[in-house]
């Protein structure tokens, strides 16, 4: 008699996870501003390499046909579009990428943060069923808090973090990048690029002791390494947002 050995089944687990995409508002004319697409892409070459990018059509409305366009576009820039912004009126065929739904600005402990060593560490995750008790006045909102990189940042790194302001002890390597919501200080050269005030934090700064950047950012508005007066390369500098003008000026 042969009997058969029980089936071990294993229960499917179903958990929510929360990852930051950068959005693209493409606004008219479109010719317009595709052109300053490629002029961004030029003076950052891989940028949205490896990216996930949400495009927000809810500006510019266009027809289906148009968004396909669009979508083949960006994807001859290098650029993956893997959701699409837009109002529920509109109906995507099932060769575009889906629509999302809901999208909110991103806030701390959803981006990516990283260790003393540079190495990213997830942050932000969402367990199930976590509730946290106690009065409103029992709870105290948490300071900004401050991530100190203790070490180089290397070609190729990203160091984002959403909670903040970011001190690196060292210098930042061509190709590297590093992305705050507050204020960064680089004690060492930077040679890569740096995005402050990335959550809508328009009194951010730039702080650095030798100025070789390829990009700066305070808010949005950058600035690239061809565009910077030559006199401030090798320098310290601050770069700050003075009358929606990024500033880039001495420091000492």
């Amino acid at each position: 008699m042969t009997f058969a050995a029980p089936v071990e089944t294993k229960s499917i687990r179903f958990r929510a996870r929360s990852f930051v995409a950068f959005t693209l508002t493409p606004e008219a004319p479109l010719s317009e501003w595709l052109e300053s697409l490629d002029r961004w892409i030029g003076n950052s070459p891989g940028y949205f390499a490896g990216r996930p990018v949400v495009l927000n059509l809810n500006t510019l409305k266009p027809e289906v046909g148009q968004i396909e366009a669009l979508v083949a576009e960006l994807g001859l820039r290098g650029i993956r579009i893997y959701a699409i912004e837009l109002d529920g009126s509109t109906a995507l065929d099932a060769n575009l990428p889906p629509v999302l739904i809901g999208a909110k600005e991103a806030t701390a402990g959803l981006l990516m943060q990283a260790d003393s060593k540079g190495r990213p560490q997830e942050t932000g995750r969402a367990e199930e069923g976590k509730v946290e008790q106690g009065k409103p006045e029992d709870r105290q909102p948490e300071a900004p808090a401050t991530l100190m990189v203790k070490t180089p940042i290397r070609s190729g790194q990203s160091v984002f973090h959403a909670h903040g302001d970011v001190i690196v002890l060292g210098s930042v390597a061509s190709g590297s990048e590093i992305v705050a919501a507050g204020s960064i200080h680089v004690y060492g050269t930077l040679r890569g690029r740096a995005s402050a005030g990335v959550l809508g934090h328009s009194a951010a700064r730039i702080f650095c002791r030798k100025n070789e950047a390829e990009l700066l950012s305070v808010d949005g508005w950058y600035c690239t390494a061809e565009e910077m007066e030559p006199s401030l390369r090798g320098k310290a500098v601050q770069a700050f947002l003075e009358k929606d003008t990024l500033r880039i000026a001495p420091f000492s």
